[in-house]
Formats: structure tokens, sequence, C-alpha cells
């Protein structure tokens, strides 16, 4: 039996032009707004890698950006409520695995340049072998930024380590 598959995770946001413009740049994703200011697409491009390397034939998730004031699609062309940011609480977190040609160091500066906040920086997590940072954007959204480590990480001594 074929498992459900997870298809978009969507962020919530007030302004989804402005959102879509900050993933461009932070994560150099393509914007593709669907449409503008309604339902932003965000495409990281590429696909998941096979063991060797190579490109397997399986395209990365796509992540949505939604407008609160309305979120589409819905039965209601009014939509529903409630229509506000959830930026306080524990919420869902996306994950984000970075490129061999990119940094998080990179990545937490545009971040920040953007109008991010630092949620962490500098943590190893053994149980999935990766080093990871995280930050909220200026809409509430939580993303960890995560670094594989391989089989023999080399962890910074000044690293958390868990």
């Amino acid at each position: 039996m074929r498992p459900n598959i997870l298809v978009y995770i969507d962020l919530a946001s007030d302004d989804p032009d402005a959102t879509g413009r900050f993933y461009q740049d932070v994560m150099r994703w393509e914007n593709d707004p669907k449409p503008q200011g309604v339902y932003h697409r965000m495409l990281p491009g590429g696909k998941f890698l096979n063991k060797d390397g190579s490109e397997s034939e399986i395209s990365h998730l796509h992540m949505g950006i939604f407008d609160i004031k309305n979120a589409r699609p819905h039965p209601d062309p009014e939509g529903v409520a409630p229509r506000f940011l959830a930026r306080e609480g524990r919420k869902a977190r996306i994950w984000v695995e970075v490129s061999p040609d990119d940094t998080a160091e990179r990545i937490l500066d545009a971040a920040v340049a953007g109008g991010a906040t630092i949620l962490w920086r500098d943590h190893f997590w053994g149980t999935f072998g990766g080093l990871n940072h995280a930050f909220q954007d200026p809409w509430g959204n939580e993303i960890v930024i995560w670094t594989e480590g391989g089989d023999n990480p080399i962890v910074p001594a000044y690293f958390s380590r868990e």
C-alpha cells in the first residue's frame, strides 16, 4: 500500500509578496506568485541525491506562503478566522538542509538582514548527525538550518551538543 505523500508546507504571512522576496534572498529559492500577494510557491529547484551523489528522479519539496487574511484554498470565498499570525508559543518548524554551495552563516546573515531573529546558533544534534541553527522569520515562522555532518562529523569545539 502506498503511503500518503507530503506535498507542501505552507507558511503564514500577512504580506506574501515580502515573504516570497525574503525566502528568495535568504534561501535563493524561486518565488512563484500564484496569484501574487495571495499565495506564493517557493521552488528550491534540484532533486534529491542518490547515495552516490548523483541526482535522483525525486524533486525537492516545495513550500507555499499564504495570506492570513484569506487563506486559500477554502470553500468559503471569504475564508475563515483566525486572521492573525501565530508569533508566540510552539508551532511547526521547517527544516532546511544547507546546500554544499552555500553556508549556514550566509543564510543566517541574510535572514537577519531581512528582519529575522536568531533563535540559536552552533548546535550539534548527534541523533541526526547535523550541525544546526535556527531563526524566526519576520512573520513568526521558525526555520531550522541543518548541515549534514556525515559519518565522522567535525564539530567545532564551541558548538553545543546533544
